[in-house]
């Protein structure tokens, strides 16, 4: 199966709708059986998720109106149709929490939702309110997943956190981190405390996280969500022009998006990876990294060869 056809027909099912992504990888005139879907472990709970989940920073940082929420109703539609479950947010990206909230409220098919958000402030009670905030803009009774935002008084969060989990009005706590200043800290924060997420960046050119923290979250039994899996767009800048390789169809990869994305997931500490995007083409083609095989660790390193060459 030649990667050029694969391409044309997932350009035309892009065309046709959310619906068709899964099938795109069979060429024009072919009935392709859906690929398997691909999930990973909460080592804290065992519970299963779909590893590409959905980011909300900036991209859903827009205002109430019709026009602007309604590509990204669209866009949400599209994560939950081709097996989305994890939404990412945060109180310090604007108008994002409510706006999902509103689409959530619209969209349908969203039984395997698993909402995550932050607390990004200083304080107790700071903390808390902003938590209830975030519970009321989301339009839920209980957020799978609370995570203290880029480490921000984390010692007094993270006492708030533990009461609410053993009350449960959160499934699971955990941290993040987009900064790689932090990295010091938050890997004596795992070392140390009892969390079930962290979250930090990751990409296949951004690799430093493969030395300690991937490593320990692995040995810690704590589940991880990946940011910045494009390098924020200098990634495709980089390839901008550039063949995708023939073998790229191998580990059912029909674009570049997926490339990258099937590089991270297949790291075995990786749970969850979440990409932000407000345009659906962008939505259906990250969606198709949640499907089909992954790269094993011989494939991996010609992967980041390929990509060096470039």
């Amino acid at each position: 199966m030649k990667t050029q056809a694969k391409n044309c027909s997932r350009r035309k099912f892009i065309q046709a709708g959310a619906a068709a992504l899964a099938y795109g990888l069979a060429p024009t005139g072919v009935t392709a059986a859906r690929p398997a879907l691909i999930k990973k472990t909460i080592p804290s709970s065992r519970e299963q998720l779909s590893v590409i989940g959905l980011g909300t920073s900036r991209t859903f940082n827009v205002d109430s109106s019709s026009a602007a929420q309604s590509p990204l109703l669209a866009v949400m539609q599209a994560f939950f149709d081709n097996g989305g479950q994890l939404i990412d947010s945060s109180p310090m990206y604007g108008s994002a929490e409510a706006v999902t909230g509103a689409l959530l409220q619209k969209v349908s098919n969203k039984s395997g939702l698993f909402s995550a958000t932050k607390v990004w402030t200083n304080g107790k009670n700071q903390g808390i309110d902003q938590m209830r905030r975030s519970m009321q803009r989301l339009g839920v009774d209980q957020i799978d997943l609370m995570q203290i935002h880029n480490l921000r008084d984390w010692q007094i969060h993270l006492e708030t956190l533990q009461d609410w989990k053993a009350r449960g009005k959160i499934r699971y706590l955990g941290i993040t981190t987009s900064h790689g200043r932090d990295h010091a800290e938050l890997e004596t924060i795992l070392q140390r405390q009892a969390l079930d997420f962290v979250q930090f960046s990751y990409n296949i050119e951004d690799r430093e996280v493969e030395r300690r923290l991937l490593p320990l979250a692995q040995e810690r039994g704590i589940a991880t969500l990946i940011n910045r899996p494009y390098q924020r767009g200098s990634l495709f800048r980089k390839i901008r022009g550039k063949p995708l390789p023939d073998w790229a169809a191998e580990i059912d990869c029909a674009s570049w998006g997926q490339f990258f994305l099937k590089f991270i997931a297949s790291h075995p500490a990786v749970t969850c990876i979440i990409p932000a995007t407000s345009k659906l083409k962008h939505m259906l083609d990250n969606m198709g990294a949640n499907y089909g095989s992954l790269p094993d660790a011989p494939t991996r390193q010609r992967m980041i060869k390929y990509l060096e060459s470039i």
